[in-house]
């Protein structure tokens, strides 16, 4: 059996793939940070990153198939699941073993599973560019956090870069604790020890918003609520398009 290790990063996995042709072993199974625990009585093939290798896998899966879809193995990483960089292997070698189109051969069980994680990371990715909602603090920046079910933060910071290029803001994945701080000009990755937010529903503590901040807040959840028509309300719809998990991030939900 066997049995590879990596890093956790992309370019982990895209070492962790080279390094299983060169050697002509690939992996039955992966651990990595949020796998399990080893098997017992079986050693690990240990992959240290190797920039050099992952950009030689990455280009090799371009000229195999598409560059779209190069970026689509890494949405897919954004699973952030234990089981993922197993599937992920088995379709880079899908496409680099058989040549074009194979993505799109769906009497395969690995490219069906791949593309419906793929639709799933894109759509969580979607939903928080729109419910997002940022809070002013003293300072004059704005900060926002959640937890997303994927780490599909990287996807939507160049939503955020775009929409409030003229603000300071800080977004911040409160379940696995990193974000993204922008000066108006870089965004650079932050990671911040003593978080003094709410991890139950994202909110600052009530010393570091700005005094408009609370007023704002207040006339936003009225504002929510005077244009709710009862006769029209359909829970079910509302739920789907806007699932229950993101109520408690919202201000106008904790009325």
């Amino acid at each position: 059996m066997n049995i590879f290790s990596f890093d956790s990063t992309f370019e982990g996995l895209l070492t962790l793939v080279y390094d299983s042709y060169q050697r002509k072993q690939f992996p039955d199974d992966i651990l990595h940070g949020k796998a399990g625990q080893p098997v017992l009585f079986a050693s690990t093939i240990t992959t240290e990153t190797d920039d050099n290798k992952a950009e030689r896998v990455w280009n090799g899966i371009v000229k195999r198939s598409s560059e779209e879809n190069a970026h689509r193995i890494y949405r897919v990483y954004l699973a952030d699941m234990p089981d993922t960089p197993m599937l992920l292997v088995k379709y880079i070698r899908l496409i680099i073993d058989s040549g074009k189109n194979e993505e799109t051969n769906f009497s395969e069980p690995t490219v069906v599973e791949f593309n419906k994680l793929h639709q799933k990371v894109c759509k969580e990715a979607h939903r928080i560019n729109g419910f997002v909602r940022f809070q002013k603090t003293i300072e004059g920046s704005y900060y926002a956090s959640f937890a997303p079910m994927y780490d599909v933060l990287p996807l939507c910071i160049p939503h955020f870069r775009d929409r409030y290029a003229d603000q300071q803001w800080i977004i911040y994945d409160l379940k696995r604790n990193y974000g993204f701080w922008y000066d108006l000009k870089n965004v650079s990755r932050v990671v911040f020890d003593d978080l003094k937010v709410n991890s139950q529903n994202g909110q600052l503590h009530s010393s570091l918003l700005a005094d408009d901040e609370k007023l704002f807040q207040q006339l936003w959840k009225q504002y929510y609520h005077s244009i709710c028509i009862q006769e029209r309300k359909n829970d079910k719809v509302h739920r789907q398009l806007l699932p229950k998990r993101f109520w408690k991030y919202l201000p106008e939900k904790n009325f």
